[in-house]
This record gives structure tokens, sequence and C-alpha cells, in this order.
């Protein structure tokens, strides 16, 4: 490539100034050690518990019939967990068998009128007896009796996965791996498939690049209508933050004078956005696969109409060229993290969006001379400011326009235009304003046009994760705003959750009800472990014209302004605040701060929720290197409360530091890990949601890849304050030392471990499962992106090839959605 440098990473972010028997093989052979003793089935009931120990049965008798007894009772299993049943009738020979649930929790009985049915355990709270009738049906008689299960609450039932450089996704010993959709899987039939040398084309109807955050959506076994409960048929919408550009082309990227080729700026546009996909199992227990010609199946990439909503709607910062009322957007950019709704719709976010627009040098000085210098402000505090030249990420703006009036690549150009007209109708000055926000998507219609809800906030938006949706309360999302020194949002809506909404038949409509109006809130953290949700009001407080940093003349200004609003109400600066979790069983929210700038105690001093800084080699960079996970709980355990208690989960750690100042939370060789950011509980429609429910926590991280790849994690943490205060030391650059007082968890110690290690290169983010929690969707993200070459150089990665073998040493990697199954049918991770 020569002329412009157009590289671009999203880690480019400012910053703020046991292996068994088989249940039946077991069966068989209790059952073959008998026939010596019984010569015929045996008058017998059981329960096989996970352990796949059968109970003792009762012994033969001149009269096996009325001398029936069962001899075992209450074995026990923990929830999530495959549990078997063994019944046996002597006598004569056996016609029928019936198992009938008598108490209980209902569960699903495959196999009912067999000997050996078996089920799921479900999820409990405490210990819970499930009792079974057994009826044998034989010749000149019969038998029947009842069998007691005891269910204890689901706890982490898998051996940590060691740490490891390998190029493929490993998982616990009893796990299997699919691969399910990767970048450039077609869409439709009229599609090619994918040849992956760098000259397939149309993304938009392609799988898209960086898979991230995602959400699974139940669909009717017709396919026509939603099902939230459907376990095997779904629609899968996957975020697609970025690109790996050397891999899209044959030979990695091209310009020529500076300018790019219009059909590989196509291609890198298109392969961002989001995909909506529909998904099938074959049956309860078979393989996935993505439905290559479902009509459901669509591309929404930053080049696709959406809707502009709420307060920001036709606000003279949003009027653009393709716009002139402010009302409408053309398309949606570095999608990382999300959230949704309970009505059946997708929140995709638009991360850091702030590097692909260009400024010409001297474009703060043309916006002050038009009268134009509250722009500058906005985006300086955006990372957008300066009077220097500003070439954009992969250089889209220097794309020639197919035709007259084709204005998709000069969007990407934010520079003033001599002689367009001040108010920004004949240019795209105002096109950076319309990226941050948090983007509703119905993944049933098709035809829907998406919107962008700018009630919500506009930031480098990390997700936008709801609290618990109770009936009469306002619901709330939580928002991270990824950049060092940024804050933590809280958008809390103008409208009591009615349950009856989540089976609207508009479920946009229901978006607008919810989401276009209600109080966006910013996060302080008080010393002593309490905190404050500061409402981000037009006029209240110092929200107002006469602000002497910017003037905010309406609600507009504040969402659109979102940080500068943040700033002058006095919130606390956060270690780069990224993905926000809710514990579905008692509302907890849990925020990765993946890693943090030098705290240098003055422009940006430590405090008690950001209180490390240190020196991890072989770095020599002071910052808060690996980060860690904070939580709050809401005063009455309620979205719409305006106060908090917080602590600090766990501090990442790698085990081999220091355990007084920097692994606070005590991590071994099975838990350690640095730079967590992708984050997500399991669902409470199983047992991996209840009780103690799993936290799922990735890794993006630059700072443990010499001893391991990214990996996955998961933990059952406890409650809020149930750990201790700790004083933490740390040396400033000026060789100062400070100590700052800080709140810590209960150490995870084994209820934290190592679930999975991705392939070289990779970042894990994205996560979500099947309500039933046996299928978990994970997302594997530019894997061999490090050190990634032009082809045909050797490849740092050939991964997802890998995963079925050995594959060719030309095979690309592509970022991809896997698929991760227990083997013997339970719930992921119990």
């Amino acid at each position: 490539m020569d002329g412009a440098d157009f590289s671009y990473t999203d880690g480019d972010v400012d910053t703020n100034p046991t292996t068994g028997p088989s249940i039946h093989e077991m069966i068989e052979t209790r059952y073959s050690r008998r026939q010596a003793l019984f010569s015929g089935l045996t008058a017998s009931t059981a329960a096989i518990i996970p352990g796949l120990a059968l109970s003792g049965c009762g012994g033969a008798a001149a009269n096996p019939i009325a001398n029936f007894q069962l001899s075992a009772s209450n074995p026990t299993s923990s929830a999530g967990r495959v549990v078997g049943l063994a019944g046996a009738a002597s006598g004569g020979t056996p016609v029928t068998f019936n198992w009938t649930q008598v108490s209980g929790p209902a569960v699903a009985l495959v196999g009912a009128d067999t000997a050996t049915p078996s089920f799921v355990a479900p999820g409990v709270t405490a210990p819970t007896p499930l009792v079974f009738q057994f009826s044998a049906g034989i010749v000149g008689g019969g038998t029947s009796t009842q069998s007691t299960v005891t269910l204890t609450p689901a706890v982490l039932g898998f051996t940590a996965v060691a740490k490891n450089l390998n190029d493929i996704v490993t998982v616990p010993a009893g796990y299997t791996v699919s691969v399910l959709y990767r970048l450039g899987d077609p869409l439709d039939a009229a599609t090619p498939n994918y040849v992956g040398d760098g000259t397939d084309s149309n993304f938009a109807r392609r799988a898209g690049d960086h898979h991230d955050g995602m959400y699974y959506f139940g669909l009717s076994a017709t396919g026509t209508a939603p099902d939230p409960s459907n376990s095997t048929r779904g629609i899968l919408c996957i975020n697609h933050e970025n690109i790996t550009e050397s891999y899209l082309h044959p030979n990695g990227v091209t310009s020529t004078g500076g300018v790019r080729p219009v059909d590989e700026v196509i291609k890198e546009i298109e392969c961002h956005g989001v995909s909506v996909v529909e998904v099938a199992r074959a049956g309860a227990s078979g393989a996935w696969g993505y439905v290559r010609t479902s009509p459901l199946n669509r591309r929404i990439t930053p080049f696709t109409e959406i809707e502009i909503s709420g307060p920001a709607r036709g606000n003279a910062l949003m009027r653009t060229q393709f716009s002139p009322d402010g009302t409408r957007a053309r398309g949606t950019v570095n999608n990382c993290a999300n959230g949704f709704t309970p009505w059946g719709t997708y929140l995709t976010c638009e991360e850091n969006w702030a590097g692909y627009f260009r400024r010409a040098a001297g474009d703060d000085a043309a916006r002050t001379a038009t009268g134009l210098g509250r722009t500058n402000q906005i985006l300086q505090r955006y990372g957008a400011g300066g009077n220097g030249a500003r070439g954009g990420a992969n250089g889209w703006a220097t794309a020639t326009p197919v035709a007259a009036g084709d204005t998709r690549f000069a969007k990407f150009d934010i520079s003033l235009r001599v002689g367009a007209p001040v108010d920004g109708t004949g240019d795209f000055r105002h096109e950076f304003n319309q990226f941050g926000w948090a983007v509703e998507i119905d993944p049933y219609d098709p035809n829907s046009t998406p919107k962008k809800r700018t009630a919500m906030g506009r930031m480098a938006m990390e997700g936008a994760w709801p609290g618990r949706f109770i009936s009469g309360v306002r619901p709330a999302w939580y928002q991270g705003d990824d950049s060092g020194g940024e804050y933590l949002y809280k958008f809390v809506s103008g409208q009591p959750w009615t349950p009856a909404d989540a089976t609207a038949a508009n479920r946009m409509a229901t978006g607008d009800k919810y989401l276009d109006a209600g109080t966006l809130h910013v996060a302080r953290f008080n010393a002593d472990g309490s905190g404050q949700w500061l409402p981000l009001v037009f006029g209240t407080g110092p929200l107002t014209a006469a602000n002497a940093t910017f003037a905010f003349t309406s609600q507009a200004d504040v969402v659109i302004a979102a940080r500068l609003a943040a700033d002058a109400v006095g919130a606390t600066r956060m270690d780069r605040p990224e993905w926000t979790a809710v514990n579905p069983a008692n509302g907890e929210m849990y925020l990765t701060l993946t890693n943090g700038p030098n705290r240098n105690g003055t422009t940006l001093p430590l405090d008690a929720a950001n209180p490390r800084v240190y020196v991890d080699p072989p770095s020599t960079t002071r910052s808060n290197r690996n980060g860690h996970i904070i939580r709050l709980r809401e005063a009455g355990d309620t979205t719409e409360a305006t106060t908090f208690t917080w602590d600090i989960y766990v501090f990442a750690a790698g085990s081999d530091l220091d355990s007084v100042n920097i692994n606070l939370s005590a991590l071994n060789a099975d838990n350690d890990m640095s730079s967590p950011d992708g984050l997500w509980f399991s669902r409470s429609a199983n047992a991996g949601g209840v009780g103690s429910p799993l936290l799922w926590v990735q890794t993006d991280d630059g700072a443990f890849t010499d001893v391991t790849n990214c990996m996955m994690l998961v933990g059952q943490p406890g409650r809020v304050a149930d750990g201790t205060v700790r004083n933490v030391t740390s040396t400033l650059a000026s060789g100062a030392n400070v100590t700052v007082q800080t709140r810590i968890g209960a150490l995870p110690g084994t209820n934290l471990r190592r679930f999975l290690v991705g392939p070289k290169g990779c970042e894990i983010t994205g996560i979500d499962s099947t309500p039933d929690g046996r299928s978990v969707f994970v997302n594997i993200q530019h894997p061999g992106e490090t050190g990634a070459a032009v082809p045909p150089n050797p490849l740092p990665s050939n991964w997802p090839a890998t995963q079925a073998g050995a594959p060719s040493p030309t095979s690309r990697p592509r970022s991809a959605t896997i698929v991760i199954t227990k083997n013997d049918g339970g719930v992921v991770g119990v």
C-alpha cells in the first residue's frame, strides 16, 4: 500500500483527558450382572444420577410381585445435569413401562414409556425432591412403586481448561465445539459459496467480519412467529464490529495515490454492521446449522437506512446532506456489545466509531469562523478534535463516487465543505453526531426499519444490557463507554413495565413506548461503598445554556453530548468501562473495566473504584494493565433507584503477580486472566441462571498473550458486600506511593474457573444460549489478527479450519460463531 496509512483497530481508543461410562452402559452392566440371580427382569426401580451409579434393588423372592420392595431412595443430583431413571419388573415378561412424575418441579421425561427414561434437572435454590411413579405391566400381573430424586442447586461441573497457545478452541472434557457461522458464509441460495482467497464480494448477503455481541431469539416450529421458549430453532443477531482488512482482499489493502479502490471499500464497509440469521438444531440433541435460505436472513450495514428516534430526532446537529431534516441516518458501524428487550427486539451498540471519519486540516478553524465552535467541543470530547488532518480509518472517504449523487463514501468526510449551507444540509459536517447510539432491530421482520434510540445517550457505547423487568417498575438499561477514563450510564424508561407488552404485535412501536423517553443517568462511585445515579436532564444542575464549558440548550444537546454532560455533573471516571451484565436472580449489575490508563495522581487520580496502577513486566507501562470487574446493588433492588452500593467482584491478574497490591483476588493457574471484556449471566430459564447464576467472563487481552490465548471463564459470584475492605498501594510514575482503600468481594476461589481458550490472535467476545441452556453460542473474533500477514505470506492462524483437523497452511483465518454443547445433553457449565 502506498500513500496514507489507513490502518485501524478497535483497540485504538481515546482517553478522557470426568469421563465415566454412559447411563446405558451402566444399566447394561448392572442388568447383565443380575441375570444369573433373577433369571429374568428383576422387580426393581432405581434412580441414575450424574455419578452414574445405580441404587440397590430388592432381591428375588418366591413371589416377586407380591414381595416387591424398593430398597433405595433419595439419590441426589445437582441442577442442570442429566438424571437417568431405571426400572425393572420380575415374575414374567414385561410388556409395558410407564413413568409419571408425582411431585416436584415439572420435568420433561425423555423415554417415559421405556425402562430407562431421563431428564435434565431443573434449577432449584434449595434441596428439592422429585418423586416419580414407575409401573410395569407383565404377563399375568404388574408392579408399581415410587422413586425419589433430590435435586440440589447448580454448581460448576467441569475441570478448568489449562492456559495454552493452540490454534483451536479448547473446552473441558465432556463438551463439543462446532463452528456455526463464519465470515463470508452466504445468506441465500443465490450468493456463491465463500472461496476465502480475497475474491469474494457482496457482503451485504454474507456474514460480516469480527463477530461480537449477539442474542438468540426463539422462533416457532413453523418459522413464522416468535417463540421465546424454543431451543432448537431461532434467530441469532450478531454484531460485526470491525475487519481484518488484509484477509479480505487477494493481496491485502491497496490504494493508488492515497485513493482506495471502490470494490475494496464497499467490501470493507459491508463487512461491518449486524447479521440477522436463522439457526436450527436437528432435534433436541442433533447438530446445529444456520439456515442459508431463510427469508428472515438479512444484513444491516453502514449503508442501511435507519430512523433517528427520541430527543435528538430532527435536531440541527443531526442534519446532513442525506437527511436534511435530521430524522434519518445511513447505517451503523463498529457494533460491539449489545442488549435486548422483552418484547423481542435486539439492541446493537456503536462503540469506537469516531476513528472512521476524516477531517481536513484546518477544519476546527473553519467551524469557529462559521459560528460552529460548539461543534468543535463535541468533536474534541468524542475523539475527533484538533486542527490537523485526520485520514479516517481504512480511507473510505477517498473512494471515488460510483455515480452522480453517490455520497456513500463522502459521508465519512465530516469536514465543512466550502460554500455548503451553514446548517449542514449540503455536506456531512454533522454525520459524526449520527453515531454512538443504541440501535433497535426487529429480528422477526426483515422489512422493518431499525431505529437509533437517542434518549439512551451517545458515547462509545459498549452495550445496553437491561435490568430485571418487573411489572409496574420502570425498566433500565446499563451502558459502558469504552474509552479510558469514561463513565457508566443507566437509562431508565419513562414508562413502567407492562408484561402484556412482551407479546405486542408491533415490536418497534413498543420500543417507541419504552425507549424514546426516560432519564439518562451517569454513575458516581464514593469511597465509602455507596454511589449515586446522577440525572442527565436539561435544565437540571449545570446542564443549562449558562454552563461555561458547553452551553446545553435542550435535551437533544444533553444526549448528543452525553460525555460533556457527565463531565459537568461530576461522574466517576472509570478504567475503560465495557460490558454490563445483570444477575437474573437478584438484579445486581456487573461491569468490566478492561484495563486503564496511568492514573498519575493529578489529571486522573486513583480512587476507590479504580484503585490500581502498577507495572506488569515485560511491559514498562504504568497502568491498570489487567483490569477488574466492579458490581453494584441498586437501593431497594429496583431499576428505578437513584443510589446503590458497590464492590469489586474480581481483580484480573496473572497468578504470579504481587498478591498484596495487584493479585488482590488471589487468582491461581485455573482462573488467572487479563483484560475482562465480554460479560454475561446464564438465562434464568434454565438451571444455569437460577440460585447462584453462572457468570461468563470473556477476555480481550494483549498483556497475557505471551502465556495464553484469550479465554472465557465461568464463575458463581456471591453478592455485593460479601467481602472486605482492602488498602491498595500503588507507585506512581513520580515515584510517590499512594494508598487507596477499596472494597473487594469474597475471593472467588474454585467458584471461578477457565472454561475455554481460543485460537491464536483472537478475542473471545459475544455469548448467549438457547433458553434451555444446553447450547451456548460464543463468538471468536479476529483470529490471527496479531501480526496479520498479507497473503500469501505465512499466516499466524488458520482457524476455524484447524478446528476440524489439519488445515491447508493457506487457509485464511475467519471470525466465526461457535456452538458449545455438553456431550450428555445437560446444561452447559454445570
